[in-house]
């Protein structure tokens, strides 16, 4: 669809997301929200600001401290009818309520036949970069990829985070939207109107031929980056944006991979057990033939995110990092 004139115009990530809530609600009075700080105060990174004031205390619910709680809430409301939003403030935080994400949310509509619906969204925000040390700058997706039942979304930029929002609210399973907390204020063009981002549907945002990078979240600007700097040495890289981590878009991957010969994975998650190795594993099981060099991978040591500002930066994977190892898969 072309853009027009009046769909042209530019939001933050941050307001993006709010946008597409308000819309959705303002659909369909089965939506409403609830978590810690939500309400009145807008959430802990303004992800809410205004809708207390649009919607009252009844759809933006803030609740007590409690992780368990607010995930149960969402089931039971989801269950009979409604389509609720829980946030869960930081990704570290789905720790505590993983019984309830893998036991109860994920398992319902298999346990009873597939006669349960479920359209629970879970919020939560994820990713290193502010010095919010080892308790709240996790990026623990391949945790919740590994549980059948749920569907797990990672906007990159402000229109994929307020269509796959949407998609998220009107899908009729337990889905987890992770935004990036050093995405927040990135600004983007997003259509006034309400639209969806298909769950499950992978973006090629630069095509190339020389080596496809695979990536999502905040890492898929840092790519974006490396990509610029290595097409001063020839290197023409194609970047892919997964968008959704589950369902993975494995199809666009291989036809991405198979074209150009060589692939690396970029995730600001710890290398080991990430979803890199998951994707390296389906590559080569389905474009080993194409394959010039062995599948890169490029992710944050295994350690807890540091404290300190410097270190930090040393830990998250950055733009040079990222081109770094695509000179290694390429053997420059």
């Amino acid at each position: 669809m072309t853009v027009t004139e009046k769909e042209a115009r530019t939001l933050t990530y941050g307001a993006a997301f709010n946008e597409g809530l308000r819309q959705v609600m303002e659909e369909d009075p089965d939506v409403f929200f609830a978590g810690e700080d939500v309400g009145k105060a807008g959430g802990v990174f303004g992800s809410f600001v205004g809708l207390n004031d649009a919607f009252g205390d009844l759809r933006a619910v803030d609740t007590p401290i409690s992780e368990q709680a607010i995930v149960g809430l969402g089931i039971g409301a989801a269950v009979t009818g409604l389509r609720p939003v829980v946030d869960l403030m930081f990704m570290d935080f789905i720790l505590v309520a993983m019984d309830q994400i893998a036991n109860q949310a994920a398992k319902l509509k298999y346990m009873f036949g597939g006669k349960a619906t479920l359209p629970l969204t879970i919020t939560t925000s994820a990713g290193a970069g502010l010095s919010a040390a080892a308790q709240h700058s996790q990026s623990l997706e391949a945790i919740l990829c590994h549980i059948p039942g749920l569907k797990v979304v990672m906007p990159s930029n402000p229109h994929d985070a307020k269509g796959l929002l949407v998609a998220c609210i009107r899908d009729n399973n337990p889905t987890v939207y992770v935004k990036n907390k050093r995405l927040l204020g990135l600004k983007g063009d997003v259509p006034e109107d309400l639209y969806e981002v298909p769950i499950g549907v992978a973006n090629v945002i630069r095509p190339g031929s020389s080596v496809t990078v695979v990536t999502y979240g905040r890492m898929v600007q840092e790519s974006a980056k490396a990509a610029d700097e290595l097409a001063g040495e020839g290197v023409d890289c194609e970047i892919i944006d997964l968008r959704t981590v589950q369902p993975l878009d494995i199809d666009a991957v291989t036809t991405s991979a198979r074209k150009t010969g060589n692939i690396v994975v970029v995730h600001e998650a710890v290398r080991f057990g990430g979803l890199g190795a998951e994707i390296a594993s389906q590559v080569q099981e389905q474009a080993f033939d194409y394959l010039d060099a062995p599948v890169g991978r490029v992710g944050a040591p295994f350690t807890p995110v540091p404290f300190s500002p410097s270190l930090e930066a040393e830990y998250v994977p950055n733009a040079d990092r990222i081109a770094e190892g695509i000179r290694e898969t390429l053997g420059m």
